[in-house]
């Protein structure tokens, strides 16, 4: 059984931490934040992010951030700098310098090599009358009264806020830049957010020679034996143009058993058995769109024709091959 106080701490830490976000974002000047967000809009080059300790750490989480949200952008040891990555950097660039005293000797090292490369620095910093501050473009006030650490030592709320500012600035540049959800989906394509905006019918629909098919006339047999032999558990159906006339699946066989008797299966036809105007999807359409189409219905369906805008049938797509892909 945990102490009681130390419950009541931890919930006041969070305490802390929420009202420095809160007396952050009260006490940010709007012309200097418009001016830090006018010069990463303008950027025509990369988002170079620098800190150290625990800075850094929230820099790269910033760099990150960015870089995932259509701004592209690294992060820069101020240290390596000096010995050489200071490469990286170049006038079409905006750097983005964390520090919460202002006064972090390698980042202020650096400060003369990036005025001479013309660069324009904006400070997320909590001494605005720091040396940082003073040789900035944009000073984003980070300060806070004090930190949650008991001892007032640790960052923690300061850390919070610095990097709560950097996603406030991503976040921004999203709506500015006017990124979509499908852009952000170019950049998250392995996680199931980027599958769901990007993989589309074509790439897990049975096409070609793995779309069985038959015609209106085919027998109850020979459809049987096409949906066998396909093994997707159905069959387009389709004219002498190769335009979809309807789908028949194992469970449209099935029934068909139900209602006639064995020896008048043969005169059964594929006209007489198919599902007429079958919900369809195109090629072109999400295979997420598809997955809610099968499954948001009185009637789950497993199977959907798939037909080009004149009706001419492509092929199948199942809900195990959607599952499958990880939507």
């Amino acid at each position: 059984m945990p102490d009681p106080d130390y419950v009541s701490r931890a919930v006041e830490v969070l305490k802390i931490a929420a009202d420095a976000l809160t007396t952050s974002a009260e006490r940010l000047e709007p012309r200097q934040l418009e001016r830090a967000i006018q010069l990463l809009a303008d950027c025509r080059g990369k988002v170079v992010v620098a800190g150290v300790g625990k800075s850094g750490l929230v820099a790269r989480k910033i760099a990150s951030t960015l870089t995932s949200t259509g701004t592209a952008a690294v992060y820069l040891h101020p240290a390596d700098a000096l010995h050489g990555d200071l490469g990286i950097v170049t006038p079409m660039d905006v750097v983005v310098a964390l520090s919460n005293s202002g006064e972090t000797d390698e980042l202020i090292a650096m400060l003369p090599h990036l005025k001479h490369r013309n660069v324009p620095i904006i400070a997320i910093v909590g001494g605005i009358k720091s040396t940082l501050a003073r040789n900035a473009d944009a000073v984003l006030d980070a300060s806070v009264r004090h930190e949650a650490c008991p001892l007032n030592l640790a960052p923690t709320t300061s850390t919070l806020v610095a990097l709560a500012i950097g996603d406030a600035l991503a976040a921004t540049l999203i709506q500015v830049k006017g990124i979509t959800s499908e852009d952000f989906a170019l950049n998250h394509p392995a996680g199931r957010m980027g599958k769901r905006l990007t993989l589309k019918v074509r790439d897990l629909m049975h096409g070609g020679p793995d779309n069985p098919t038959v015609s209106p006339e085919a027998s109850w047999m020979m459809i049987a034996s096409t949906i066998s032999k396909g093994g997707l558990g159905a069959v387009n159906v389709i004219d002498e143009a190769g335009r979809l006339a309807g789908i028949i699946t194992d469970g449209d066989l099935r029934r068909s058993l139900e209602r006639v008797k064995a020896v008048h299966l043969e005169k059964l036809t594929a006209n007489q058995i198919m599902t007429k105007e079958p919900v369809v999807v195109s090629p072109s359409q999400l295979a997420y769109d598809a997955l809610q189409l099968m499954e948001n219905r009185p009637r789950q369906i497993a199977v959907l024709p798939v037909v080009d805008d004149d009706r001419t049938c492509l092929g199948l797509i199942r809900i195990h091959d959607i599952v499958r892909s990880g939507l």
